[in-house]
């Protein structure tokens, strides 16, 4: 019983973290680009890009690890439907992330790049942020999906 708390509890930790970390990073890159400040930019993409990898990166690699152990202590099996629709949702969460983890270190570098310059933000900047935040909403979308899977745990099927 102690083994299936601490799991459980580490599993939730890390979803709240996912959760709470892209909101977060969500909230503070839509602020910083709204203020059109390539200073501000900078400033906050530097710190985005440094939760994600710390914060984001870490619950990543936990959550499935977690889940599974979870999973086998439960006894249920990997094949039930909410399980794997959970993890196609994480798959897809995981490969929308990615690349707006490139994309952050990217505007992170042209914003750097204008500040020492003293010039506005690139035209490339633009692209990236709409590309940044259209990757961003069915991740987290996907995300939410996973938490209303983990607690509601629908019987897909039966009768």
């Amino acid at each position: 019983m102690f083994t299936y708390l601490v799991l459980k509890y580490l599993h939730v930790i890390g979803a709240s973290v996912l959760l709470g970390t892209g909101v977060g990073i969500a909230f503070f890159m839509l602020m910083a680009h709204r203020s059109k400040d390539p200073a501000m930019i900078a400033g906050v993409a530097r710190i985005v890009v440094i939760a994600d990898v710390v914060f984001t990166a870490t619950a990543v690699v936990l959550q499935p690890v977690t889940g599974v152990l979870l999973v086998q202590a439960v006894g249920y099996t990997l094949w039930e439907g909410w399980i794997v629709l959970s993890i196609v949702l994480y798959v897809m969460t995981v490969a929308f992330w990615l690349p707006v983890v490139w994309i952050q270190m990217r505007i992170r570098d042209l914003a750097v790049a204008a500040v020492a310059r003293g010039e506005p933000l690139p035209p490339d900047y633009q692209i990236l942020f709409r590309r940044w935040f259209l990757l961003g909403i069915p991740a987290f979308v996907s995300v939410i999906a996973i938490f209303w899977l983990m607690i509601a745990r629908p019987q897909f099927g039966s009768s």
